[in-house]
Formats: C-alpha cells, structure tokens, sequence
C-alpha cells in the first residue's frame, strides 16, 4: 500500500477534547489502520480554548501566571510569549470551565474578566510590544470592565497600552449590544435566564457608554461577552483567531505538502463553513485539489453543503459510539476508533 501525507489538523472537541488531544486521538487511530501513512499533527484553534496549548506545541514559550479566575479565586494560567509577542487565552483566566459549577444566573451576573487584564498586564511587564487576546469559551458578560479595571481604567488601560499592538483574535462577528449582542446571543449559554439577559443587556449598555463612541457596533465586539468590545476601545484591533494559528503554525506550508487532510470540532454545523478552522482548511485544499475529512462530535450538515463546502466526507463520533453520552464520556477512545474505521475504508 502506497502511504499518504496525512496532515491532521483538528479544532478542540468542546469541553471534551482539547486540539492536541484529538489530534493524538486521531493520529492513534489512523496509523493503526494504515501504517504507511506519513502522518503530520498540527492541532488548530479559532481563538478559544486551546489557543495557547496549539501555539505552545510551536512556539514554545509557555509562561505560567496566577491569576484571578472568573468568580474571584486564583487560577494558574497559561500564556505564551514569543519574540516580542505575548498570546494569551481569555478562557485561561475566565473560561466556563473554571466556574467549578455549572452555570446559572448567578454566575453569569458575577463572572468578570479581571484575570484577563492581570494576564495582559503580565505580558507588558515580560516587555511584549503586541499582545494577541484569543477570545472564546468565557463565562462572562461584563464587555471586559474587568480587563481594564485590572489595568487600572480606561484612560490608565489605553496609556499603558501606547505603542503596544493590541489584537483580539476571534472569529465572531457580533456586536456588543443589540439581538445579535453579546448577552442575547450568548447569555444563555452562560446561565442566562430570560431576565438575566435583560440585565446584562442594561449593564453593557451603561459599560458602552465609558468605552466610548462607535465601539458597541464593531464586529467582533460583542465577542467572549464584550470583552472584544474593551479590546477595540483599548485600541486594538480583530483578527481571525482561525487566521493567527494558521500563520504562527505555519498552516499553509503542511497544506501545500500534504495529499489529504483530517480535521475536525466537535459539532460540525452551518457556523462551522463561517470563518471556524474546518472552513480556512478546506479553502488551502480546495486550490490544491486536497481531500478533507471531517471527524467530528456530531455532523448537522446535508451531502449537498459538504460539497460545496469542498469536504469530501464527514463522519459523526457519536453515530459511532451509537450515543452521545459515550463519545463525550469516552471522547479520546471513540474518536480513535472512528479514524481507525475511517482510514481501514479509505480509497485511494
């Protein structure tokens, strides 16, 4: 059997695998299946969590800061600094999975994102001239106050930030306020019930005010619960979280040199062809005539936008686990029977 260069390039798989992790999964898998394969791992992120952990297997450069989490305990967390560049990880410091609970409104009104500035602030002292915030997987909606509160106000914030290239990679588009703003799109994912949404609705509406004019309708503003809001008003600007890993990974040096590529998130829907990594993926294969494969969680999309979309097949870790509970219990296991059963199956 002739082997193939396999780049394997996964996204994180929710809170159940990280993009390392399922990217080892993967690798397992298929190169039990297929041992000629030359198989190249190059776990990706779009700016949430796993964003230090993809650009530390790089980068290296990982840096340790204690921090304050999102409900005011201290949390280690990770950043990374490289040359004069710091990238730091808003989920590091208030992610959803360091509430210790599930969420509720109560968590939703108190989570704040002072850890995140504490982070920033690390980064100025270690002598870093640009700062990259990955945004994504936060508990919070308080549009960042916390941010700059630990930086010391708004006027403190943006003196200290002078001179220093501020970027909030994500790729979410959503403005700060509004139905399609950061408490009602994304509130509810957070503990919001219906009043809570109100409230943080009203409270960021007040917040906008101090960050000034023309801020709250950016794209990307509403982005990790407003806190890319606090970025912009700081003077920063957004990026594709997708974009920046795909450069500091060197992602399109492994498309050019691979003959087909594994990707993968764990819900592979219509958000997923929008700016997400399987979508900057298969735009570098389509120009190459390159193959993608998409492993993921739970597969929502018809034959027909497969297609389009240029992914030449999807296949579902919970159809092969025969349920959702197993294939989140048993995540890194289930994935790695999944590539195995894809890889035994592949034609050439």
């Amino acid at each position: 059997m002739t082997g193939l260069a396999v780049l394997i390039a996964p996204d994180c798989f929710g809170d159940t695998l990280t993009a390392v992790q399922a990217a080892e999964a993967i690798a397992t898998g298929w190169s039990q299946a297929r041992g000629a394969d030359t198989l190249t791992l190059a776990p990706q992120s779009d700016g949430g969590p796993g964003f230090v952990e993809v650009l530390g297997t790089r980068l290296g450069g990982v840096r340790s800061a204690t921090v304050h989490g999102p409900l005011g305990g201290w949390v280690d967390a990770q950043w990374v600094q490289h040359d004069e560049t710091a990238y730091i990880e808003c989920a590091q410091a208030c992610g959803l999975t360091l509430l210790g609970r599930r969420p509720d409104p109560q968590t939703a009104v108190t989570a704040d994102t002072r850890g995140v500035g504490e982070l920033v602030a690390a980064a100025l002292a270690a002598g870093a001239r640009r700062i990259v915030v990955g945004l994504g997987g936060s508990a919070t909606t308080d549009g960042g106050r916390g941010l700059i509160e630990a930086l010391g106000g708004v006027s403190a914030a943006r003196h200290r930030l002078t001179g220093i290239e501020l970027i909030a990679a994500s790729d979410v588009e959503h403005p700060l306020l509004g139905p399609m703003g950061a408490a009602a799109v994304f509130g509810p994912q957070k503990g919001a019930d219906p009043a809570t949404v109100t409230l943080l609705e009203e409270r960021l509406t007040a917040w906008a005010r101090e960050l000034g004019p023309g801020i709250a309708g950016q794209a990307g503003a509403g982005a990790a619960g407003g806190l890319g809001a606090a970025l912009l008003a700081l003077g920063g600007r957004r990026e594709s979280g997708a974009a920046v890993i795909a450069e500091h990974t060197r992602l399109a040096a492994d498309i050019a040199a691979a003959d087909l590529i594994v990707t993968g998130e764990g819900r592979f829907d219509d958000q997923s062809l929008h700016g997400k990594v399987v979508s900057a993926l298969a735009g570098g294969a389509r120009v190459r005539g390159i193959r993608v494969l998409v492993l993921a969680g739970q597969v929502t999309l018809d034959p027909a936008a497969l297609t389009a979309a240029g992914i030449h097949a999807a296949h579902s870790v919970t159809d092969f686990a025969g349920s959702v509970q197993l294939a989140m219990d048993d995540a890194a296991n289930q994935l790695t029977g999944l590539a195995r059963r894809v890889a035994a199956g592949l034609s050439e």
